[in-house]
């Protein structure tokens, strides 16, 4: 079994930055696709950004391109999320999500993943 654990959120003002991190404990991290999504208050769940397995391809929402990052770590089993330029909109609770099974392209579908963090709470101030 896969845990996942999130961290590095926080209250930023608008146009800031923040840096996610999603530490996993599989021993095969270097095998999993991985993924982050958000979810506001009273909103569905949104993806926001996938990397492939080795960190060659990425993959990122409209609402978030050009602004967001996602990295990976395979030797220290870790997954980034660099936030820059943030506004109001970026508030949510982040996930982040591994896919164990290897293959596949890389798209906005939640399905795939077969674990999930507990989340880390951005707020953005305007």
């Amino acid at each position: 079994q896969v845990q996942l654990v999130e961290s590095g959120g926080g209250l930023v003002q608008a146009g800031g930055s923040l840096r996610l991190s999603c530490a996993a404990s599989g021993r095969t991290f270097s095998s999993y696709v991985m993924g982050w999504f958000r979810q506001a208050p009273g909103k569905e769940r949104e993806f926001v950004a996938a990397i492939s397995t080795r960190g060659v391809s990425t993959y990122y929402a409209d609402s978030v391109k050009g602004r967001f990052t996602i990295t990976r770590d395979n030797a220290k089993n870790t997954v980034y999320l660099q936030m820059n330029s943030l506004n109001p909109e970026d508030t949510a609770v982040y996930y982040c999500a591994a896919d164990v099974h290897r293959g596949g392209g890389l798209g906005p579908g939640a399905d795939r993943y077969d674990y999930w963090g507990q989340g880390t709470q951005v707020t953005v101030s305007s």
